[in-house]
């Protein structure tokens, strides 16, 4: 297992930030490494961090403000080689089919359920560790 594993979080809001990293904690489940943030508040600063490399997941709300986080996963899911899994926060339950349509590996709910949303981040990097044992 990896020491470490970087999610990107993208958000405009600072709570929503919050709420992700409080529901992880340091890591979001024993068999999965300690978790790095990087934190981004605007589209350009996603695709700078994606192009730099090293991200194993990406937690974007759907709900941000210009672009949403559907969107920006359509888009990073098109134009980043290799792009890492990614978790959609969404506004209801119902909007699960536009998580689908985004190509979105994993989506949950709107304000963060921190069991959930471990639950799927903990997902989301194991099968990332098993990609990069391979």
């Amino acid at each position: 297992m990896q020491a470490t594993a970087t999610v990107l979080v993208y958000s405009d809001d600072a709570n929503t930030r919050e709420q992700v990293r409080l529901a992880t904690g340091r890591r979001p489940a024993p068999d999965v490494p300690v978790v790095e943030f990087v934190e981004c508040a605007t589209p350009a600063a996603v695709l700078a961090e994606l192009d730099r490399g090293g991200i194993d997941v990406c937690v974007l709300d759907g709900e941000a403000v210009p672009m949403g986080g559907m969107g920006m996963c359509r888009q990073i899911k098109d134009e980043i080689f290799n792009c890492p899994p990614v978790l959609l926060l969404i506004g209801r339950p119902q909007d699960a089919w536009l998580a689908t349509w985004s190509r979105a590996e994993a989506a949950v709910t709107l304000p963060v359920e921190p069991v959930e949303f471990a639950s799927a981040l903990a997902s989301l990097l194991r099968r990332t560790s098993l990609q990069g044992a391979l």
